[in-house]
């Protein structure tokens, strides 16, 4: 396999890899903002008042999105089987 198909795999996979993770990450990213700015706010320091809402949101968005990221994987997964001819040789 050469260096050009290499960084071509890696490059599909890193692509694969932000399009699935990106969802939740922003969710946890605008929910802990939206937190940290009540919390600055109304001067309120407390730990739990940001990770539990946060694992909640990041939670229940993952499991509403299970059969996407599921979709999305096996889209991948196919297509890299199905491409996995030309990297052999």
């Amino acid at each position: 396999m050469a260096p050009d198909q290499v960084t071509e795999l890696m490059r599909h996979l890193l692509r694969e890899a932000m399009l699935v993770s990106a969802p939740v990450l922003i969710a946890a990213s605008v929910t802990s903002f939206a937190l940290s700015l009540v919390q600055t706010l109304t001067s309120l320091q407390e730990q739990t008042l940001t990770t539990v809402p946060r694992l909640l949101i990041v939670v229940c968005l993952m499991l509403v999105a299970m059969p996407w990221f599921v979709r999305q994987m096996i889209g991948y997964t196919l297509s890299l089987f199905t491409d996995f001819h030309r990297f052999l040789g």
